[in-house]
């Protein structure tokens, strides 16, 4: 048994995040073996602009559930990208409109396949022994969890 595995769910959230770092560090090698220059981390503002744009920061760091200053700064790193572009709403100049250019547009369409290729092979991994075939939805439901009740408030309860 490893030290993680070991020491069970006190580290849950260290084994989430390595095996999220593994993912990341995996797909960003399939780019680079494909010769697309795109990061992983770009993924999240990229797939909600390809689901429709302009689309106003706000509402991306809404539907992302992260802050305004996270999306901003990953806006910012694809605007100096030559990615996207931002432009001021017309009926609110604070808020500001993020859109793909045409080179983000062209990065689109090479990146789609690539996601439709995750997709297949994580659903596989996911098929390979009975207990990962329901991770999606066991980490639903402790998202759901610690939403109602936040884990610091349950681990002071147990001090």
């Amino acid at each position: 048994m490893s030290f993680y595995a070991s020491l069970g769910h006190l580290v849950f959230g260290t084994r989430l995040r390595r095996l999220s770092e593994y993912f990341l560090m995996e797909v960003n090698k399939v780019y680079e073996q494909e010769g697309i220059p795109f990061d992983a981390s770009w993924f999240p503002v990229f797939y909600i602009l390809s689901e429709g744009q302009p689309m106003p920061m706000i509402d991306i760091a809404d539907k992302l559930e992260i802050s305004h200053s996270a999306v901003s700064q990953m806006v910012t790193n694809l605007r100096k990208r030559g990615l996207v572009r931002t432009d001021s709403c017309n009926d609110d100049r604070r808020r500001q409109l993020v859109a793909f250019t045409p080179e983000g547009e062209e990065l689109l369409k090479r990146v789609q396949p690539i996601w439709a290729a995750i997709t297949k092979a994580m659903e596989g991994v996911a098929e390979e022994n009975k207990h990962s075939r329901k991770i999606l939805e066991a980490i639903t439901e402790m998202e759901q969890s610690v939403q109602q009740v936040p884990l610091s408030e349950r681990v002071r309860r147990e001090i």
